[in-house]
């Protein structure tokens, strides 16, 4: 078995500015990035897990101010109420912003958003000054990765490389909430 590239944060951060999906370890699972503003990139993601586009795909930032563009204006406790589970394991569903193509939001009004407290993915986004798409590296239906190995035996040479780093203690994938009803999508 070949090992994928290990990637430090500043070549990760040029891959993805060059239209490259990378692999990062989260909370609790590895996730598959890409710049959700670069169409190709995330058809490619997209094409890499077996998704349909209709599915959408969640946002990661290390500040609110990254997921601005992406969602539309809401009310100010609603805001805090995300705020309270944040930086954290919860995404949440916020209306999303006119300007959202279907390619990042699906078929859906909302917008899948996060703050992350894991370090690397919060280091990442910051380098990166942008959110990211984050969605787990597997194909869909098939257990998320847990480690470079597994990665590399899902994807192979199709992504760019590996972010180095260590998994959160996290043994779930995010919890996701809608944020204007509070209904729990998935369990975290």
């Amino acid at each position: 078995m070949t090992v994928q590239s290990q990637l430090d944060t500043a070549t990760a951060v040029e891959k993805l500015r060059t239209g490259h999906v990378i692999a990062y370890p989260t909370e609790a699972v590895y996730g598959l990035g890409c710049d959700p503003a670069n169409e190709s990139a995330v058809r490619k993601l997209l094409k890499l897990k077996g998704r349909h586009e209709s599915a959408g795909l969640v946002l990661i930032a290390s500040d609110f101010s990254q997921l601005l563009p992406w969602i539309s204006d809401v009310e100010e406790a609603l805001v805090k109420k995300a705020m309270q589970t944040w930086p954290g394991p919860v995404t949440w569903l916020f209306p999303r912003a006119a300007t959202v193509p279907d390619y990042v939001a699906g078929n859906h009004k909302t917008i899948a958003v996060r703050i992350t407290a894991h370090q690397p993915s919060r280091d990442l986004c910051e380098s990166f000054g942008s959110a990211l798409i984050s969605t787990s590296a597997n194909h869909t239906s098939a257990e998320p990765a847990r480690s470079p190995a597994e990665v590399w035996d899902y994807f192979g040479t199709g992504i760019a490389g590996t972010l180095a780093g260590e998994l959160g203690s996290g043994d779930k994938p995010s919890e996701i909430r809608d944020l204007v009803t509070g209904k729990i999508i998935r369990q975290g």
